[in-house]
């Protein structure tokens, strides 16, 4: 006989099309109505599968989509987060379909949000339906899905330090990390923070014609070129001073432990069409892209980038330049090092404005806890094998965030690849992953509450 999920799989591949068809990109206002929408459309699904109370709380920025079913309050209560807004599709021209026209080819959803994290919330929609169905929910489950992580999570701490009681809990649940492979099952223990900045670089006082002007102006573009590159110096170190003072060194047995993960850098570079490494000396691949501080310029422009040729030279240039963090240190801190810096290598010829955006904190994670455990034990159950405890290398600001309003720890149940596209054209999740975790999820459950009960 078979489950209810092998029977039930395809009507909840096609609801969660149905969501990603819903361009909830958080970071342009033209698609404020669609954000909507998503929250909504997941207001509806929530309430189908019996999560009571569902509503969207409104915040400065977008609804918080919240629910809860209280079986018992003697209970622990498990806290899902995770979020409905997704990235910009931008460029569409790369998409070989359309970012929010889904399709499933190769064993694969192609979509943006596919991964990012409806799919992965979406697997924690379904799974409680699946406990539902199947004797019912053995502890208590609360629901917080938030439409602006792609933007920074602005109002989501607003939310949590004014709803503290509403959201009490025992451990934080999130799907918004990934794994090893699919027959290499992981759990991320582990985040880097993040230090993001816009910078402006301003030199006439309006663009000038480049024969009549060039050589005797300093060119904002040719500065600011010059003052990213400076960033780093020869071995791929961070020059700006002070930026490695509280940077966590891992010892020696820390990084052989690391090192027994599978990784294989020719794989690395096939898979992304590099024909060689490169990173900080003295750190492998998997070190550089997890417990190593990094800046990488994410957006750089100025002068004229349309059609054929105008010969200016720019009044202005900008970049978007962000740096990951690693315990312990600190946004505030980084942020502070990076304007003071940035602003001291310009040359007088030029002034620089540096806005700082959004930040968050590293965070570490226990890997001998009760919810890891239930968790480990559940990915145990469902892969064959133990997963691996893993440092990844992104960002979710709002893990260090819960700890300290909260005081929970999280476990962040991921089922996503490094191959899935995440922020890229082209953005996809495996069907195999999405139905991994509805499986995998009430064995979570089930474990925990057990766990907690004894």
């Amino acid at each position: 006989m078979a489950s209810y999920l092998e029977s039930n799989q395809e009507r909840f591949l096609s609801e969660l099309l149905d969501w990603l068809r819903i361009p909830s990109v958080s970071a342009d206002p033209k698609f404020h109505g669609d954000v909507l929408r998503a929250a909504e459309y997941l207001k509806t699904r929530l309430e189908e599968v019996g999560i009571e109370n569902v509503e969207l709380c409104q915040t400065a920025g977008n609804p918080i989509v919240y629910g809860e079913k209280i079986i018992d309050p003697s209970l622990p209560t498990v806290l899902v987060y995770g979020h409905y807004d997704v990235q910009p599709a931008d460029p569409y021209e790369l998409w070989t379909s359309g970012p929010f026209d889904p399709v499933i080819k190769d064993g694969k959803i192609y979509a943006r949000g596919a991964c990012d994290d409806k799919g992965q919330v979406y697997m924690h929609v379904k799974a409680f339906e699946v406990l539902m169905q199947e004797g019912g929910v053995p502890c208590n489950v609360k629901v917080m899905i938030e439409g602006e992580e792609e933007i920074g999570s602005n109002n989501l701490g607003i939310f949590v330090r004014e709803n503290k009681e509403k959201l009490k809990a025992d451990v934080i649940l999130i799907s918004d990390t990934g794994m090893i492979a699919n027959d290499t099952p992981s759990i991320e223990v582990g985040l880097r923070g993040l230090s993001y900045h816009e910078v402006e670089v301003t030199g006439p006082n309006r663009d000038l014609h480049s024969g009549l002007y060039g050589g005797a102006v300093a060119n904002p573009i040719n500065i600011l070129c010059k003052m990213i590159a400076s960033l780093h110096d020869e071995n791929n170190h961070i020059t700006i001073p002070g930026f490695y003072d509280n940077v966590d060194e891992l010892s020696a047995e820390e990084r052989a432990e690391m090192a027994k993960a599978p990784h294989s850098d020719d794989e690395f570079k096939q898979s992304i069409g590099l024909t060689d490494i490169h990173g900080e000396k003295g750190y492998s691949t998997p070190e550089r892209v997890s417990i190593r501080p990094t800046l990488d310029v994410n957006g750089i422009w100025g002068g004229y980038t349309g059609e054929g040729a105008k010969t200016v030279i720019a009044s202005k240039a900008y970049a978007k330049i962000s740096m990951r963090l690693v315990p312990h240190q600190t946004s505030d801190e980084i942020t502070a090092l990076f304007q003071k810096h940035f602003e001291s290598i310009a040359p007088a010829s030029v002034t620089v404005k540096v806005k700082p955006h959004h930040g968050g904190e590293p965070v570490v994670t226990p890997t001998d806890s009760v919810a890891y455990k239930a968790a480990a034990d559940a990915m145990e159950t469902t892969f064959g094998k133990r997963p691996i405890p893993t440092r990844g290398g992104g960002s979710i600001p709002i893990v260090a965030m819960f700890k300290s309003e909260l005081g929970l720890d999280t476990v962040l149940l991921g089922f996503g690849l490094d191959s899935d596209a995440i922020h890229s054209p082209n953005e996809h999740y495996g069907v195999f992953n999405f139905l991994k975790g509805i499986e995998t999820i009430p064995h979570f459950y089930r474990n925990y509450a057990a766990a907690m009960v004894k």
